[in-house]
């Protein structure tokens, strides 16, 4: 009953025991909360019931109700929470003031007057990591870090905070650019480089990430570095944006990182002293004594600290005032109200020895993980051991499932202990769920123990099921989406899977699942290519293209498929090569690099010859297209069809679909219309009866296409929109403006070109984001045949031109004759016949050349 409760500690070791009685993880009672219109989210409960301050009403309330408390015990509860409080209520003014408080005059972020006010497309990042609560002391460094930051100079400020490994750096950094969020009105860039992990944060894939939370999509970020370096700083150059560049090993890892902008500030934090920058200097040493004691007295409440003081402070004193090594103590005596701080004072004194062994930075944070590591049960320190080997320190429950070997809840309930503990974080990420988060210098504890406390075969048969899983999520996100028309399942790679009712809880949304686990899921592969697992690494590799496709991640897209070809090529793994062949052809199609498209896909033949007959089908379909655009008519109608042939061999209806498609718009751009919409007719029947959506999108906009090319503007118009409305709902950005595209012209064909030329822009834009040039030529050809409906010949030329030259660039004669005769058009209507004449002659010759004549 919680009225025998005297102190917030003891009744917190209440709700503690009403918890563990229900049987109930932290998840599961977030999700029966929720059920009855309460919040009670797993990081809130989980900090309430691990410190041995009183939690607010509504958690006691919420937390009561979900442990199965009727109306008259939850009641009950309250009212003793109300008299522990009003009792407590004098105590609170004991605490230490936060920096917040001791520095009033700046702002913790942005006014809601910058939110979205001004006119611009900007895109204003804010990526730094959430404020701490649990963060006391360092007001004077916080005072003069702001002073620093605030100023402005001839040049960008450069702050370099330096420090021992645990001592704070990256608390600090939050701190401090959360104060002074509204200093800089244009965002905040934030990137932990992890320079002292086994696989540091390159530059080049940083630059690429800031590149596109400042706006750049797709393949609009460049593949070579010095472009990258010059198109960051041309973006920052007139900003006020602030970096943070976390955990840097040296001055190397961050020289290209650094803005150029007047305006901007960087803080970079980094256990050396970076002695090779140039910055102001801003070390941080331990906590004094006092503050020490108020970190103690925030995890534990004034009661108990004050009723052992002298243990409190022996604890203190003992950790060497780190404030990580104060933490886990506290973490661990808040974990449990009913040890005496007499208990840990003394065990972290009888490891005063190897402390003073250790190196400086790690002394008192490697004693106190040890000391909680012990502590723990066998199968959370097994847990602890198996999380330490994942390539990333942030993951969901199912990758502890997997090394585990066990079941979604059953790994959810060993995170709930090690979260107890402050071991393992946790936070909210919508419909997917929880992430959790190991701390670096855990992760440092638990790979020693891993390497002397668990064998190497059993290591590695963590990491395959790992693997296994991880291909199994991605292989079957990929195949609900239904966007690929590959054909070629990877589940024979599979060594190990979670239960069918685990896999739908995770997949309920794929694309969401994926957006969230996506830099997993890449590092997974990366750590198995390591390890020499090549044929399941690569299977994950490509299971993971219809993933980078949606959501156009062309830089991982390629990084990764590059370095499993590589690896696949190397051991002569002839599958694996020629499914990776065939991604990257799409890829490099995609970008509009057609030479390499073409490569890729005949390399995917070559190496797909006595594979059976899916694995060339996709080959040659792609090869098909690609041909296609390129204006070569007769080799893609050939490859095509033998595409189909073999696609109807393999069972493989989406590449049937894919190629059927391909000859009728082959058919359509040589005027055989009727023929075209027989097939695209076809293919939308059976793209519906089989579920393949994407499919159904791509007959529909070629079905628009042909009542565009009729004159039946009405019935083309409806196919784009429900075309645009399929690409959409997939998360097709890319495929839903394909669509807008002509939507847009055919609207200024029916005389709204006002809406019309709308759309169009919009389509330009998003084409400019993505990088898809042949998207950007078609919709400035569409502009420029909207400018000449409403006599501007003017802008109709400058149109034209654009579109000719980005389709002769690209290599694709058909349409560059199309470009011509709209051009001609554009000079006809201004009056110069001569020109006029000239791209009349230029289209007739580019169409010649289209048809298998010489070349313009």
């Amino acid at each position: 009953m919680p009225s025998i409760a005297g102190t917030a500690a003891e009744f917190v070791a209440l709700l503690r025991t009403a918890k563990g009685r229900s049987g109930l993880s932290y998840r599961a009672l977030e999700r029966k909360a929720r059920k009855v219109g309460d919040h009670l989210p797993v990081s809130t409960l989980a900090s309430a019931l691990s410190r041995g301050s009183l939690p607010r009403k509504d958690v006691v309330a919420a937390l009561v109700r979900a442990c199965g408390g009727d109306p008259a015990t939850v009641k009950e509860w309250v009212e003793v929470h109300a008299a522990l409080a009003q009792r407590e209520s004098s105590a609170r003014a004991e605490d230490v003031p936060w920096p917040s408080q001791a520095l009033p005059g700046l702002a913790a972020g942005r006014g809601a007057e910058d939110e979205g006010g001004g006119t611009g497309r900007q895109l204003v990042p804010c990526l730094l990591p959430a404020d701490q609560s649990l963060f006391v002391g360092r007001q004077d460094e916080l005072s003069t870090a702001c002073r620093m930051l605030d100023r402005e100079g001839p040049g960008p400020v450069i702050l370099l905070v330096t420090g021992p490994a645990g001592v704070g750096k990256t608390a600090f950094a939050v701190r401090a650019g959360h104060l002074l969020a509204s200093r800089f009105p244009d965002g905040q860039l934030y990137v932990d480089l992890r320079g002292f992990d086994d696989e540091p944060a390159e530059p080049f894939t940083v630059l690429g990430a800031f590149l596109r939370a400042l706006g750049v999509r797709g393949g609009a970020v460049p593949p070579e570095m010095t472009s990258r370096i010059h198109l960051y700083r041309t973006l920052l150059a007139q900003r006020q944006t602030l970096i943070v560049l976390d955990n840097a090993a040296d001055a190397r890892q961050v020289s290209d990182l650094l803005p150029n902008g007047a305006r901007c500030a960087s803080v970079v934090t980094s256990r050396t002293t970076l002695a090779d920058m140039s910055g102001h200097r801003l070390p941080l040493g331990v906590l004094d004594s006092a503050t020490g004691l108020a970190l103690l007295r925030q995890m534990l409440g004034p009661d108990r600290t004050a009723a052992e003081s002298g243990s409190a402070r022996s604890i203190v004193e003992t950790c060497g005032g780190l404030p990580l090594a104060v933490w886990v103590a506290g973490a661990r005596l808040a974990a449990r109200p009913h040890w005496p701080l007499e208990k840990v004072a003394r065990a972290l004194a009888d490891e005063q020895r190897k402390l003073d062994e250790l190196a400086v930075g790690h002394i008192a944070v490697r004693a106190s993980l040890e000391l909680t590591y012990r502590g723990m049960p066998p199968t959370t320190q097994h847990a602890l051991r198996l999380l330490s080997m994942l390539p990333m320190a942030d993951f969901g429950a199912w990758a502890l499932a997997a090394l585990l070997g066990v079941g979604l809840s059953e790994a959810e309930n060993v995170l709930d202990d090690l979260v107890e503990v402050h071991l393992v974080g946790v936070r909210a990420v919508g419909a997917t769920g929880f992430r959790y988060q190991l701390h670096d210098l855990v992760r440092v504890l638990g790979r020693e123990r891993a390497r002397s406390e668990v064998g190497r075969q059993e290591r590695a048969a963590a990491l395959t099921q790992l693997l296994g899983t991880s291909l199994h999520l991605a292989d079957l996100a990929a195949d609900t989406l239904s966007v690929d028309f590959q054909g070629v399942s990877q589940t024979d790679l599979v060594s190990w899977r979670l239960s069918p009712t685990d896999t739908e809880q995770l997949l309920v949304t794929p694309l969401a699942w994926f957006t969230e686990e996506r830099q997993f899921l890449i590092s997974v592969a990366d750590q198995a290519l390591d390890r020499s697992d090549i044929a399941p690494a690569a299977g994950l590799a490509t299971a993971l293209t219809t993933l980078f496709q949606v959501g156009s991640h062309f830089d991982d897209w390629e990084r990764l498929q590059e370095r499993s070809l590589k690896a696949a090529l190397h051991v002569g793994d002839k599958r694996s090569a020629s499914q990776l062949h065939r991604c990257l052809g799409e890829l490099t199609t995609i970008l509009d690099r057609y030479p390499e498209a073409l490569a890729h896909f005949e390399q995917a033949l070559l190496l797909a010859e006595g594979l059976g007959p899916s694995y060339r089908a996709s080959a040659t379909a792609g090869l098909a297209y690609v041909h296609r655009l390129l204006g070569q008519y007769a080799a893609a109608v050939l490859r095509f069809a033998e595409a189909a042939e073999l696609a109807r061999a393999a069972g493989n209806v989406n590449c049937l679909v894919y190629a059927t498609n391909g000859i009728g718009v082959i058919d359509l751009e040589h005027g055989r219309v009727e023929a075209a919409m027989k097939r695209f007719t076809e293919c939308l029947r059976v793209s519906r009866s089989e579920g393949y959506r994407p499919g159904e999108a791509q007959a529909l906009r070629c079905l628009g296409q042909s009542h565009r090319a009729l004159g039946a503007y009405a019935p083309a118009a409806d196919s784009f929109r429900l075309a645009a409305a399929i690409s959409e709902d997939l998360g097709d950005r890319l495929g839903a403006t394909h669509a807008t595209c002509w939507l847009g012209d055919v609207l200024v064909r029916q005389g709204s070109p006002r809406e019309g030329r709308r759309l169009l822009a919009r389509s330009l834009w998003t084409y400019r984001e993505f990088g898809n040039l042949w998207g950007e030529a078609s919709t400035l050809y569409a502009l420029a045949e909207a400018q000449l409906s409403v006599g501007r010949p003017e802008q109709a030329r400058r149109r034209a031109e654009a579109a000719v030259g980005l389709w002769r660039h690209i290599g694709a004669r058909a349409w560059l004759a199309t470009g011509l005769e709209t051009l001609a058009k554009a000079h006809a209507l201004a009056g110069d016949h001569v020109a006029a004449a000239q791209a009349r002659d230029a289209a007739a010759a580019a169409r010649t050349a289209a048809q298998g004549g010489p070349g313009p």
